[in-house]
């Protein structure tokens, strides 16, 4: 970890301390709470996304499922994959996916199985998932259903490297009976409908994350996040706003919509 930069924020960091996890440098919060003061929305998209992966997790576990393929992990943060599957099966087999060295080295130190399952970490790139595959299937039963969670991730793959293509590929390589989990960013709003405010903040936080030097971010709309479930079975209720996504009994009323958009599906 010597060679780790300090100075230069960083996606995976700001993210976990959006999520309120203390593996970040002060660059990063100062960073993240300028995004924080023109889009403060940002911190619920990455709460909500992070409750959605344990309501996702814990439903597959219900339809049996004991193996997941986890791209585009992201600094540990409270309820991982695995803590999530392993509470309800404890011998889930887990694989970690993420292109960035960082979060590779945090995780292996960081993230212990339960004895009776398995985790292990891959440093790869959700753009060559035929590498991903292959390197998984050295912990995970391709014959046996799997789980393959692409949370926050496909938003990372610009359009020229074709995400709805490399999605297709991962599906490809999973057996009958697994299922898909996909949640991204979007722009909820039509732009016409934006205030000048609102589109002031939105392109304020676009810029400074360009500025920080992270990994463009491609928000794109709940009609894209539905066309990469295409051929599979969408489970209800379909592509909806993440907090609407199966949410947990509340006494508080119905979860507000927030510019994340997910679902689930089987093949």
């Amino acid at each position: 970890m010597a060679d780790v930069d300090v100075t230069t924020p960083h996606q995976a960091r700001m993210w976990n301390h959006w999520l309120g996890g203390k593996d970040c440098y002060p660059i990063d919060r100062e960073v993240g709470d300028k995004i924080m003061e023109v889009y403060p929305e940002i911190a619920d998209v990455a709460r909500q996304s992070r409750a959605f992966l344990v309501r996702v997790v814990r439903y597959m576990v219900g339809q049996g499922v004991r193996q997941f393929l986890d791209i585009g992990t992201g600094l540990p943060a409270a309820d991982n994959t695995h803590e999530v599957a392993q509470r309800e099966a404890p011998d889930s087999r887990i694989v970690y996916v993420d292109n960035d060295p960082l979060v590779v080295a945090h995780a292996r130190a960081l993230l212990k199985g339960a004895a009776a399952g398995t985790c292990a970490y891959v440093e790869a790139d959700v753009r060559e998932p035929d590498e991903i595959i292959e390197r998984a299937s050295a912990v995970l039963d391709f014959s046996r259903p799997v789980g393959l969670m692409l949370l926050g991730i496909v938003g990372n793959v610009a359009d020229e490297d074709d995400p709805q293509g490399v999605v297709r590929r991962l599906v490809e390589a999973l057996p009958a009976g697994s299922y898909v989990a996909i949640n991204d960013g979007t722009n909820v709003l039509d732009v016409d409908e934006w205030t000048p405010a609102e589109a002031t903040a939105r392109g304020e936080a676009l810029r400074l994350c360009a500025d920080a030097g992270t990994v463009p971010y491609h928000a794109r709309t709940p009609e894209f996040i539905s066309s990469l479930f295409e051929g599979l079975e969408l489970v209800e209720p379909g592509v909806v706003s993440t907090p609407l996504w199966r949410p947990d009994p509340s006494s508080v009323g119905e979860p507000a919509i927030i510019d994340s958009f997910g679902g689930v599906a089987r093949k």
